[in-house]
């Protein structure tokens, strides 16, 4: 059962799921650093959503989509496709909701991502990544079943919930001139967009990828949505091949920026959570800081808001990533 059409997200729906998600999701905490303030010659304002319930901001989009399904859809289930983190949030979403639950991930997802999701109660099916499609094998599991497939990224709903971390940021820090935000699938950066146009109309919002999984700036380059093949980079949460119809119209913007990052570079933003700022960051969540870092865009004297977008990582591979 897939969701009926819906109209695209405003900055009201994000503003309307702010209030829904009240008391469901941690009003996760704004930290300052000192160092890097210094190493970057501007004022940083970090939203920390490695505190997240599940570890990420995923948590936001999922519940705020499950909890406006109809009394059918929550019946027969809901079905998502995940590497790890909005797998997390729907099996959460859904146990707390009362709705049974279904993810598709890949067979090699991270192993303490797979033991939450199906801690969190949901049943995991899984698939090879480079030989089969995930999409295809969800859309026949949600027909077969009457479950109601929902995205990472491009669903109206999701995408207002993931905005709700930027709103609480614009709400908390104001007159931002600069807001980095984390690129996978884009729905985090579509919400920051529609926080903006709430909040923070002066703020700049840019969005940064993986130099090696950049299909949303070409993208933007391009003007028409490019589809890449899967690309390898440490930051699994990042490993999209391109966005989708609803999330492209968003961002797709007059002067909309996207720059990207190399692995190295988000391998030292890792060791500066670990060592300044004692938080454990997994490689996509320390996208912002590093395009804040080397992506080319003069934030002198500027103040600038940094999205942690998650702090979900297998413990011996963070380990090999702080020592390389």
């Amino acid at each position: 059962m897939n969701l009926p059409p819906l109209t695209p997200p405003t900055a009201q729906d994000v503003v309307a799921a702010a209030a829904r998600l009240k008391g469901l999701t941690h009003r996760t905490p704004v930290l300052r650093s000192g160092t890097a303030d210094v190493r970057l010659g501007a004022q940083l304002f970090f939203k920390c959503e490695n505190f997240q319930r599940t570890g990420s901001f995923k948590l936001r989009g999922a519940f705020n989509t499950l909890e406006q399904f109809t009394d059918e859809q929550r019946k027969h289930g809901v079905l998502a496709f995940s590497a790890g983190n909005h797998a997390q949030a729907i099996a959460l979403s859904a146990r707390l909701l009362d709705i049974p639950a279904l993810i598709v991930m890949p067979e090699d997802a991270l192993a303490s991502k797979m033991a939450a999701t199906r801690e969190y109660g949901a049943q995991v099916v899984t698939y090879n990544r480079y030989t089969e499609d995930r999409e295809a094998i969800s859309q026949r599991i949600a027909q077969e079943r009457g479950m109601t497939l929902v995205p990472p990224s491009e669903h109206p709903h999701v995408i207002a919930g993931q905005g709700t971390a930027a709103l609480e940021l614009f709400e908390e820090v104001p007159r931002l001139d600069y807001l980095f935000v984390p690129v996978g699938g884009g729905g985090l950066l579509a919400g920051s967009l529609l926080a903006a146009q709430a909040l923070a109309s002066d703020c700049t919002v840019i969005g940064v990828e993986p130099e090696t999984a950049n299909d949303a700036q070409q993208s933007l380059q391009s003007g028409q949505i490019v589809h890449i093949p899967l690309p390898h980079t440490i930051a699994d949460g990042a490993q999209a091949q391109s966005l989708g119809p609803l999330v492209f119209d968003i961002v797709n913007q007059p002067g909309q920026k996207i720059v990207t990052v190399s692995d190295l570079q988000l391998m030292q933003s890792l060791r500066f959570f670990a060592e300044r700022m004692k938080s454990v960051v997994e490689p996509t969540g320390a996208l912002a800081l590093a395009g804040a870092r080397h992506g080319g865009i003069d934030i002198g004297g500027a103040r600038v808001g940094i999205i942690i977008s998650g702090g979900n990582v297998d413990l011996a591979r963070y380990a090999r990533f702080l020592a390389d």
